[in-house]
Parts: structure tokens; sequence; C-alpha cells
């Protein structure tokens, strides 16, 4: 992905925009009989603009904690915020789903421009944010195609650009790069990190990999077995500016990072 020729989709942080909170949030599904917890107690304080990578075994209530956040459900206990509100579906976050969910009918640019359109962002500039956004991801010149004339990662591609057409504050990814192979998940892990850095955005990450948990995060949460709740909460400390990413992950110190989270992954899902 390419920076963009305008700054017109980036989000500054200010103030606590971008700020997440959990406190002791709980989320249980059913009822008598019937009834799981799937998540928590859980708190969390997520620093605006960081990368906070949620890391666990398949069932573990990471996707739950990112439908919380997303404000697409409601705790059973505790309470979620984002920038100090009650996260809002569609206002509070830019969400990628495991899957593109694109509308196939609908062109390249047409994707985006619905989403433009929901985000309420005038008509005749609707043109100039697509071409933004499209550059932004590294999709220059596909707004005409169809979304079946593309390939897979360039589907995620489409709905990361999507997610970022709304100047949310958060960033929320549900494991995007799981059904594709392992050069395309690598650039696009790349790519994720640098923009998240260029939009300022506070941004999670939902991965089942310790591998790709290291290569992303500042800020690493791995989640117990279910019911989920923090078994390790760490600060990665490598370089996110000024190296090649080959040369990032063949350094001791990601190594050693890499390994610390996955000891703790298994430990937690023992």
């Amino acid at each position: 992905m390419s920076s963009p020729s305008s700054d017109s989709d980036a989000v500054g942080v200010v103030g606590d925009a971008g700020r997440v909170t959990v406190e002791g949030v709980s989320q249980r599904y059913g009822s008598g009989k019937d009834r799981v917890t799937a998540l928590g107690p859980v708190d969390l304080d997520v620093e605006p603009g960081s990368f906070l990578v949620l890391v666990g075994a398949s069932g573990c209530g990471k996707s739950t904690l990112l439908r919380l956040l997303a404000g697409f459900e409601q705790p059973a206990e505790g309470r979620v915020t984002v920038s100090g509100e009650a996260p809002v579906p569609g206002v509070s976050a830019g969400v990628v789903f495991q899957q593109p969910r694109l509308f196939p009918w609908r062109t390249v640019g047409g994707n985006i421009d619905l989403a433009l359109k929901y985000a309420k962002v005038p008509k005749a500039e609707r043109a100039e944010r697509r071409e933004g956004l499209l550059h932004r991801v590294g999709l220059e010149g596909t707004a005409d195609r169809r979304i079946w004339e593309i390939s897979g990662g360039q589907q995620q591609r489409v709905a990361i650009a999507r997610a970022l057409a709304a100047d949310t504050p958060l960033f929320l990814l549900d494991e995007p790069f799981a059904a594709l192979d392992a050069l395309t998940r690598e650039r696009l892990q790349e790519d994720v990190r640098r923009v998240s850095a260029e939009t300022g955005r506070t941004t999670v990450f939902v991965t089942h990999s310790a591998d790709e948990a290291a290569f992303l995060g500042s800020r690493i949460v791995v989640l117990t077995r279910r019911p989920g709740r923090v078994a390790l909460d760490l600060s990665a400390d490598l370089p996110r500016s000024g190296i090649d990413s080959e040369e990032l992950r063949r350094s001791g110190e990601y190594n050693r990072l890499r390994a610390e989270v996955g000891r703790a992954v298994k430990a937690a899902a023992a």
C-alpha cells in the first residue's frame, strides 16, 4: 500500500479519540442449562493510536470481544467505551471481517462509494476520496473492475479501503487474512501495519497466530480458553519503522517475542 496523495481520509489522534476501555466485561449466550459464558471478565485500557493484537486459540472469545468493541453486541456485564462513549455500529469503528463481504454486483469503486455514502461524505467529494482510499491500499486503477475479476488478496484490500471510508477513530480486523496464502498474508500484514500508522487510528486485530501477533502488535493480549480472560498482556517494543520487514522477521527480538507469545497461547489453551 502506498501513502495517499492527500490526507483527507486520515484520522488524527486528539485527546481521548480512539481510546478503548473495557471494564469488567463478560459476555454470555443462551439461557438455562444451555447458557454459555464466552468471555470474561476482561479489563483493558487501550491507548489512542496503538496497535493491539488479541491472540488465542479458536473459541476463546477474541471475535466476541471485537463485536463488543464494534457495538454489534452489548456486554452481559461491564462496560465498553470508544472515545469515552458506548460504541455505535458503523460510527465508532471501521471493521474488516474474515471474509471481504463485498457486494459482487458492484464494482470495486462502487463498493467504496457505498461506504462513503453511508459515512455521509458529500457526493461531490466521493470520487476524490475513493481514489485516495484505493491509492492507500495499492489498488490504483481498479475502480471499474468487478469483484470476481480481482484476487482474494485484492478483495481484502478493497474491504480495508471500505473500512477506512468513514473517519472513525477505531479500526477493527477479525482474522482478515486467515483464508489467504502465506505470501499474500505477509504482504497484507505489512500493509495493515503501515496503514494503521499512517491514519493514526487505534487498531485492534484478532488472530490465532503468534507470528502475526509478534509482527503486527505494539501490544499483545493473549486470551485463555473459554471463557476468555487475559492470560498475558505485554508491550512489543520492536521497531515499527526504518527496518525492512524481512530483517525484522529475522531479528532475535522478533523471534523471542514470537516464541513467548506462542508459549502463552499454548498454555492459555491448555
